[in-house]
């Protein structure tokens, strides 16, 4: 059993991908379904709940370059939605979102919430679903900063359930956090990729939890 796991656990909540481009109320270029203002409303009071309660917020950001390898536009002829081979992995070709510098790679509550905010993607070569890695192996560096502040268990929450809160849930029980998920402040691009995911996670460990 892993180091993080002796003795009560320290909470925080690592807030993922709250980002204009993936929501729906921000108009997003890749908008998972879902993500009106109702959801982040939703997602925004129950942060300041949690901190009401003291718990540390951690946050986590897409921001791509523009050259970016998940970029549909970035590869002739090729539409959003399709995948190519990439190393050992299948890549899939995503519309430009998170771009550095642009209104749709902004959060969507204040940043001064977040004790730290993380970047991921910014490699153009690697995507990164992951708050901990990208697709080639880089670490983020929030590993070493939850480990810093003493944190061992963590309340995940954001977009998408079915891609960036899966791998970021089974990283992070990989490195030996407790999780809890709390699925309604969740959203997904899709229904069976959901479902899977959510079976998935709660196989490997992770608590999936709402509010009450």
């Amino acid at each position: 059993m892993s180091e993080l796991q002796d003795g009560p656990p320290t909470t925080a909540v690592l807030l993922t991908d709250i980002q204009a481009d993936f929501t729906e109320f921000g108009n997003g270029s890749l908008a998972v379904p879902g993500t009106g203002s109702d959801y982040v409303e939703s997602v925004k009071k129950a942060t300041l709940h949690y901190m009401d309660e003291g718990l540390s917020i951690y946050a986590v950001q897409d921001r791509h370059p523009p050259d970016h390898v998940s970029f549909y536009t970035n590869h002739s002829n090729k539409k959003p939605f399709d995948t190519i081979p990439l190393g050992r992995i299948t890549q899939i070709l995503w519309p430009p979102h998170c771009v550095r510098d642009t209104p749709g790679a902004r959060l969507l509550f204040p940043e001064s919430w977040a004790k730290e905010i993380v970047q991921k993607g910014t490699d153009p070569d690697h995507d990164s679903y992951s708050a901990f890695k990208d697709d080639g192996g880089r670490k983020t560096g929030i590993d070493d900063i939850l480990r810093r502040d003493g944190i061992s268990e963590l309340i995940v929450y954001g977009l998408a359930t079915d891609f960036c809160i899966r791998y970021t849930v089974n990283h992070a029980l990989e490195a030996g956090y407790r999780v809890r998920v709390r699925i309604d402040l969740c959203r997904g691009v899709s229904e069976d990729t959901t479902k899977e995911a959510v079976r998935d996670m709660k196989s490997r460990g992770a608590v999936i939890e709402t509010a009450g």
